[in-house]
């Protein structure tokens, strides 16, 4: 039975360390608690001030994933500067998703418009290509984005689903939700594969995956960390794999 597959975001247990200069929490520790409950993978998400995720975190992710989880998944995602590039072509993780996030940013909260950024884009995906990872492109629940999404070479892209995610009024929450929906059939009609990320939550995900079960991949961070706090992580982790449709 196919099921999406879960990929845990760990930014913010980096962002969690990173309020003191101590080695804890543990991004990998915790990556592996993760893993070991079932993730599917791991993404990060390095910025230039490293607030959240640090270079050596990329680094160290890397050596333990390919030492204890050949089979796991790496997404890094990023704005593609030339450091950020090299960076992910140093680790080759198995999935480079690129976001339009400026620098000072506090979190992803648009996707792009590849349409006037096709031949930024398709510059950007071959050059990642070249060292062999899948690419994802960061959009807005829009289906006019789509074909020009495909032209630059990707195969996939990832549905911005912060305005579905962050709807709590009925009316509004099913008008982004048939956004969301309509954008994915455009993709699959297209040929080209679904991711689906942010503020995406154990109340949420199911009913939009029963519109959309074909998604590939759910990139969450925030909302499986703090339930992490109720639960424990690896419970989260087991939860959110039944969210995604997956028979535990």
């Amino acid at each position: 039975m196919a099921f999406t597959r879960l990929s845990v975001n760990v930014n913010a247990i980096a962002q969690l360390r990173n309020r003191r200069n101590l080695p804890w929490p543990s991004v990998t520790g915790l990556s592996a608690i993760a893993l070991e409950a079932g993730a599917y993978g791991i993404t990060v998400h390095p910025r230039p001030d490293e607030r959240h995720i640090r270079r050596t975190d990329v680094y160290e992710i890397d050596a333990m994933l390919r030492r204890d989880w050949p089979g796991k998944e790496y997404n890094i995602e990023g704005y593609p500067t030339d450091d950020f590039l090299a960076l992910c072509e140093s680790v080759r993780p198995d999935q480079v998703t690129l976001v339009p996030d400026l620098p000072g940013q506090n979190t992803s909260d648009h996707g792009w418009d590849t349409v006037a950024h096709k031949d930024f884009l398709t510059d950007v995906v071959a050059r990642i290509h070249g060292f062999g990872a899948r690419v994802s492109i960061f959009v807005d629940a829009d289906p006019k984005l789509v074909d020009a999404a495909k032209s630059t070479g990707a195969e996939r892209i990832e549905i911005y689903t912060g305005p579905y995610g962050g709807s709590f009024e009925q009316t509004v929450r099913q008008m982004r939700l048939e956004e969301v929906v309509a954008t994915a059939k455009a993709a699959f009609a297209a040929g080209i594969d679904v991711n689906i990320g942010h503020d995406l939550t154990l109340k949420n995900l199911p009913p939009l995956l029963y519109r959309v079960p074909q998604v590939a991949e759910a990139s969450i961070g925030h909302a499986v960390i703090a339930d992490a706090l109720l639960y424990g992580l690896g419970e989260t982790v087991r939860k959110y794999r039944t969210a995604c449709g997956e028979t535990l």
